[in-house]
């Protein structure tokens, strides 16, 4: 096996916890680097569908995930070497706190060997900010610590004493300065989708104008990102699969939901349905009328809970739908698809909605989370893999073709459901995992049956 290789500079951007700005400031050098007339590339680690749509906004590139634990090692090579060859500095959010899971921000840029920058929430502390620099630093041998930007930051002297704080040995970047005008909005399942926002350009503008104003940002050294090749030169991932390269869904046309309702979606999965020869098209559940002349139909999680009155008053489309299904043509629902299919869904203020009633069962939107994690699936003897993030609880009167469960010590389980071809399931599929199971989806191909229960 040989390698290609590209050289970038490229950040890491971390925090101690979640809630520290990351977001914000990741954006914000996007958009600092893409007004010096530089090309930047941005990723986010995890399974993460909001934040990366800020990122696309400020790069004016797409965004894509970079997750070891869902889309395995190859993939990930396979992303940071296309970028390398395209970008002049490559970026990377990081999830939760710096050290935090087994696919761990720190473990993933040990693994492509990308120099970390921590951004630490400095509002109610002094010196101890140079003591969690030096933890960041120095808990695992194998961190290179880039720097260090001190956010919510009270004043020129605040920072002073932060910068005094530090060891030796860890750069000071720099101080953002706690100022609300630059904060983002926030709901249950994160930030307030970016394409929701009413001047997200303005917000950029700003927020890379505070940066530049406020920081240290040398560009890095290059990194060597390399990209494993077969012997006769192929790229080894997933969507380059011989499999794939015969077109298994050419002449296939796939609707795909995009709207505020349902923007859930992994930009790698289109990516893999196009290699495989799928034709596309995009439609708005709240705003179209009726489906596009499509062979099959993709619902991808969202909010559906926020657009009740819209969703549920537009009938044109919701018969559409239901014809779709009832045709026995091929449908993947995920989360909130699935939840738009039911008969009936509840906010957590008890306000209640019909659904399509495509699939028998409600749900209700809880206070609390219900779900959380990454999980894996068998189905038709392909493991599949996903994740799910929800706050509603459903009842649905089908039985599970199968069950999604999380490995390790805090283990989750979800029910997955097969009826007229439709697969739903609170899962968000990573189908780049199992692409041969992904387009016998969308072929209709799936041989598991169930019945309604009675």
């Amino acid at each position: 096996m040989s390698h290609k290789r590209a050289y970038c500079p490229a950040l890491f951007i971390t925090a101690p916890n979640s809630d520290s700005g990351k977001t914000t400031l990741v954006a914000a050098m996007a958009r600092y680097w893409r007004n010096q007339g530089k090309q930047v590339r941005v990723f986010k680690t995890g399974p993460d569908f909001i934040d990366p749509i800020f990122h696309e906004f400020a790069s004016g590139h797409p965004a894509y995930q970079l997750d070891l634990g869902m889309m395995g090692e190859t993939i990930c090579k396979q992303h940071l070497y296309q970028a390398a060859l395209e970008a002049d500095l490559i970026l990377i959010e990081g999830v939760m706190g710096m050290f935090d899971g087994a696919n761990s921000s720190a473990a993933l840029a040990a693994t492509f060997g990308i120099p970390l920058l921590a951004v630490i929430p400095a509002a109610k502390m002094a010196q101890t900010f140079g003591a969690i620099a030096y933890g960041l630093a120095h808990y695992q041998s194998d961190v290179n610590l880039f720097g260090v930007i001190a956010n919510y930051v009270g004043s020129p002297g605040h920072a002073t004493m932060l910068k005094d704080s530090l060891p030796e040995g860890i750069e000071f970047c720099g101080a953002m300065p706690r100022d609300a005008s630059l904060a983002l909005p926030e709901r249950h399942l994160g930030l307030v989708q970016a394409q929701e926002l009413e001047g997200i350009e303005q917000w950029l503008e700003k927020t890379a104008e505070v940066l530049g104003n406020s920081c240290e940002l040398p560009l890095p050294e290059p990194v060597c990102f390399a990209a494993p090749l077969t012997d006769d030169g192929q790229f080894l991932s997933s969507t380059t699969t011989s499999f794939l390269s015969s077109k298994p869904l050419q002449g296939q046309t796939i609707a795909v939901a995009k709207d505020a309702a349902f923007s859930f979606i992994y930009r790698d999965n289109i990516t893999l349905l196009e290699c495989a020869g799928a034709n596309i098209k995009y439609f708005s559940p709240i705003n179209d009328a009726v489906l596009p002349n499509a062979d099959s139909l993709y619902l991808p999680g969202g909010y559906p809970e926020l657009h009740l009155d819209a969703l549920s008053s537009n009938k044109s489309m919701c018969q559409s739908i239901k014809q779709h299904i009832a045709s026995q043509k091929p449908t993947l629902a995920e989360c909130g698809g699935m939840l738009y299919l039911l008969d009936e869904l509840t906010t957590k203020s008890g306000d209640k909605a019909h659904m399509l009633g495509a699939i028998s069962g409600s749900a209700t939107m809880q206070h609390k989370l219900q779900g959380l994690g990454m999980l894996s699936a068998e189905i038709d003897g392909h493991t599949m893999s996903g994740h799910c993030f929800h706050y509603s609880k459903s009842d649905i009167a089908l039985t599970p073709i199968a069950t999604a469960s999380q490995a390790g010590k805090h283990r989750m389980q979800e029910k997955i459901f097969l009826q007229h071809n439709t697969l739903a399931s609170y899962v968000h599929w990573y189908l780049p995992s199992a692409p041969k199971l992904a387009c016998q989806l969308f072929l209709g191909q799936i041989h598991s049956t169930n019945e309604r229960v009675t």
